[in-house]
């Protein structure tokens, strides 16, 4: 069952940034990066922003690849370039882990990420939604790391098998072994550090753009929801 009411306003308790697409090109959302700084070069090349594109990250620029620091560096300089927080963001902003190559100004634009990014009609968080609960009854924990509200993590039943919008929720946190092109939400975790892609997706024409990941970090088959599972 599901409310169908996901509407933005005052009550939210999250961080929240909204955008206006209509001044913009070509927009694009960016799967989970991990810091693969190549992979995420190898795309942006393919997508050649320019003019008044946007890519916008789900998060988890950082951690478990190689150059977290040269990611993060890449994504902040960029106007064209914005993300929302995601749970290894917030695992370092909280000090459960930590990353010894980022300094004081990684860390202050770690703080800076909203929890969600929206515009008329979408959503960029890093996880999810709870489809049975109100958007003004999340916490910034829900929507970092949502995946199965009413069951256990990879287990599943999973959130996006009967959310039912609007908003359209673009996600990640959930490793995919193809991206997710639903009605309601879209899904861009396709392992890039665990041998899979870093995957796009263009909101403008409905359609994905992926690049292959580096040498990869291993992970059980369990831990990669195969679409036909879900």
């Amino acid at each position: 069952m599901t409310t169908g009411n996901f509407a933005l306003d005052d009550a939210v308790s999250f961080d929240h940034r909204h955008i206006d697409l209509e001044n913009r090109d070509d927009v694009y959302i960016i799967g989970d990066v991990h810091g693969c700084l190549g992979a995420l070069e190898e795309l942006l090349e393919t997508l050649d922003l320019d003019g008044n594109d946007l890519a916008v990250f789900v998060g988890d620029l950082v951690r478990k690849g190689p150059e977290s620091k040269a990611v993060l560096d890449r994504v902040r300089r960029s106007p064209r370039l914005l993300s929302v927080k995601g749970n290894n963001e917030q695992k370092l902003i909280d000090g459960e882990k930590s990353l010894p190559s980022l300094d004081l100004a990684d860390q202050q634009y770690l703080e800076s990420l909203p929890t969600a990014i929206s515009w008329d009609g979408g959503l960029v968080v890093h996880g999810g939604v709870d489809p049975n609960r109100q958007l003004s009854e999340h916490a910034t924990e829900d929507l970092l790391t949502m995946r199965a509200p009413d069951g256990d993590g990879y287990d599943g039943p999973f959130w996006f098998e009967t959310y039912e919008g609007p908003p359209r929720v673009f996600f990640g946190h959930t490793v995919l072994d193809t991206p997710i092109d639903q009605e309601w939400s879209v899904g861009l975790d396709t392992g890039c550090v665990y041998g899979g892609e870093l995957t796009a997706y263009d909101v403008r024409r409905d359609r994905f753009h992926s690049v292959s990941g580096p040498d990869h970090v291993d992970r059980s088959a369990a831990k990669i929801v195969a679409l036909g599972d879900s």
